[in-house]
């Protein structure tokens, strides 16, 4: 007996750059840019990521990083604030973004997010920057 199946055409791969193992490899090798302290290697690497899975709050999370850590505070600063319209209640997130206004001579603003993310989260270093006894 022989088979008389057709042989299942090949399916094509993703250009290439764009499958979700490729997103994932530069989402890891991003964080391990940003420990290296390659910041700006970071974000183009996550620029990919993002473009393809604008939804992912982590990726847009470590991007921010990146950019606070490049000292780009306005780019940082966006992004912490579209993380914190997704998830409100995260403690890093306004934390983060706390000193991205401290670094941007906006104490005020600073003090507020200082003091919800130690209200979110009571860790010293939180408590500590939210200075509640002031």
């Amino acid at each position: 007996m022989s088979d008389t199946t057709p042989p299942i055409p090949a399916q094509p791969s993703p250009p290439s750059g764009s499958s979700p193992e490729t997103h994932v490899i530069d989402y890891r090798a991003a964080e391990q840019l940003l420990a290296a302290r390659d910041p700006r290697g970071a974000v183009k690497l996550l620029d990919s990521v993002i473009a393809a899975h604008p939804e992912n709050t982590a990726a847009r999370l470590l991007r921010a990083r990146a950019f606070f850590a490049a000292a780009q505070l306005r780019p940082a600063e966006l992004e912490f604030e579209l993380v914190l319209e997704r998830e409100p209640d995260n403690a890093f997130a306004h934390f983060a973004l706390a000193r991205t206004h401290e670094r941007s001579g906006r104490p005020e603003q600073a003090r507020k997010h200082f003091r919800l993310a130690a209200a979110l989260d009571p860790r010293p270093d939180y408590l500590a920057a939210a200075r509640f006894e002031e």
